[in-house]
């Protein structure tokens, strides 16, 4: 008998995968589909969820049939997510009444300010480890049904339901049967007390947002539903699910307590496992649940940087730069230096440690002789200097990042994963299996559905691919760090 499969459904920023793995951790099978990213005015970002459901419903028939093809048994699924991501849709028909509106999105940042001008950030923070930002859930999930006709009205009657992207793939999936996430999506919402481990009423009253939209909680590894035959032709336990940055960390087995993982996708987050103490930042991190298994909660200081690989997409599609990511590696290496350009991403704002949604990206450092290799660089080192800034914010607050754990797709350029070494001072290691987010989803539905009997088990599956130490000049470091800060100060709204 073949040893089982595990599938893992990986609902992104920018497209949905579907990958098969085997127990120790080795790719079986992988699908990929993009889809389109809407931008119905400055600073809004959705996605149409119907796109969303169809490319994730094809990547999952094209794995599955590869397991068919070599006689290989699937045993389980977990789901992993681009978090924040909000979508309000009908119980009755499950259609959606909007988009998705987009973690990056911007558009309730007046509604923030406001918020936060009424004297509700203390609260808010100490209950959610939030900030009173547009980036998260709750004032996405007010800012549709105020906007949406009858959305209200409707959502007063118990007609609609509110999910990020897991609950919406699970509503789906299931044929409607199941309206449930996990702790870890649940906890970037504004919406969720983290101590309690529940949707706490007096959040849900400053948000103006009934009771009835909100999905039912369960830990990341549950028995969350089972797939309906008539949807993607097999019955299959759904199992594990976690947002994507705790799937990473889950992926990267950061297990114990001190741990750090950095991912770079879309965005870049970077999070430390503190152990089952909620340790509240002094400086502007995040505090949330890094996962939650048998009833016990792990938590986690988290910093987010809302634009790490969508640089480099900007690069191909915005500018025509480069024809694919793969170039970047020999265009920056090819430079002995930055020539003094740097570019700040805030594209959709400005994440930890700065929190401005009013800052817009910005370029610095141009004359006549700056080529595509000098914009190439500045975006890859905006992503190192990021980065950077996240780690200095953690260390003020007390963290011993003696090394750091890195995965996505980004880090598989040699160049940049030197640079981020260089810049932080610190070594860092890059796994061999990198795509640790679908990974860690599919580690949950393991321990569920019994593939695994511990953590201990999903430790000895993590191997080093390579690992880059600081080569650096002080001196050097001191002057690009200098450079950069110069050139957020510039960038910053007020």
């Amino acid at each position: 008998m073949s040893e089982p499969l595990l599938l893992s459904i990986d609902q992104g920023t920018t497209s949905s995968r579907a990958m098969l793995f085997e127990k120790d951790g080795s790719t079986f099978a992988v699908a990929q589909k993009e889809f389109q990213q809407i931008f119905p005015q400055s600073g809004w970002v959705e996605h149409d969820a119907e796109e969303i459901w169809q490319t994730t419903l094809s990547v999952c028939q094209q794995v599955i049939q590869q397991a068919e093809q070599k006689n290989r048994r699937i045993v389980s699924i977990g789901i992993t997510n681009q978090r924040e991501t909000t979508l309000i849709w009908d119980r009755q028909t499950g259609k959606p009444i909007h988009n998705a509106i987009v973690w990056q999105d911007r558009r309730t940042s007046e509604y923030c300010k406001k918020l936060k001008d009424a004297g509700h950030e203390a609260s808010l923070n100490a209950k959610t480890g939030l900030l009173l930002d547009p980036y998260f859930s709750g004032t996405k999930v007010n800012w549709l049904l105020d906007n949406v006709d009858g959305a209200r009205a409707k959502a007063e009657k118990g007609e609609l339901a509110f999910g990020t992207m897991d609950t919406f793939l699970m509503w789906r999936l299931s044929n409607g049967k199941v309206h449930k996430t996990d702790s870890t999506n649940a906890c970037r919402t504004l919406l969720f007390n983290i101590h309690e481990n529940q949707w706490d009423d007096q959040l849900l009253a400053l948000f103006d947002v009934p009771k009835s939209l909100l999905p039912e909680v369960l830990d990341s590894a549950a028995d969350f539903c089972v797939t309906d035959k008539s949807v993607l032709g097999v019955e299959l336990p759904i199992q594990g699910v976690a947002g994507d940055q705790h799937a990473a960390s889950i992926g990267q087995v950061c297990f114990n307590k001190g741990m750090v993982k950095s991912t770079y996708g879309t965005g870049c987050f970077v999070m430390l496992n503190t152990g089952t103490t909620a340790i509240a930042s002094k400086n502007k991190m995040l505090t949330t649940v890094a996962y939650r298994l048998n009833g016990e909660t792990t938590y986690a200081i988290e910093g987010s940087i809302f634009v790490a690989g969508a640089a480099v997409q900007w690069l191909r599609d915005g500018l025509g730069i480069i024809q694919s990511a793969e170039q970047t590696e020999s265009m920056a290496s090819g430079l002995n230096d930055n020539q003094g350009v740097y570019l700040v991403p805030a594209f959709t704002g400005m994440g930890a440690p700065y929190w401005d949604p009013d800052a817009r990206g910005a370029i610095y450092g141009l004359t006549r002789d700056t080529g595509p290799e000098a914009f190439v660089r500045a975006a890859l080192e905006s992503v190192c200097f990021q980065t950077m800034d996240l780690f200095d914010a953690m260390r003020q607050d007390g963290a011993d990042l003696d090394t750091v754990r890195v995965d996505g797709g980004m880090v598989n350029n040699n160049w940049l994963s030197q640079q981020l070494s260089n810049l932080l001072n610190t070594p860092v290691q890059r796994p061999k299996q990198t795509e640790t987010t679908a990974l860690g989803a599919a580690y949950l539905a393991g321990l569920q559905s019994g593939v695994y009997n511990s953590l201990q088990d999903l430790e000895n599956n993590w191997q080093l691919d390579r690992s880059f130490t600081p080569t650096m000049d002080a001196d050097v470091r001191e002057q690009l760090t200098q450079g950069w800060k110069a050139a957020v100060n510039r960038t910053r709204s007020s």
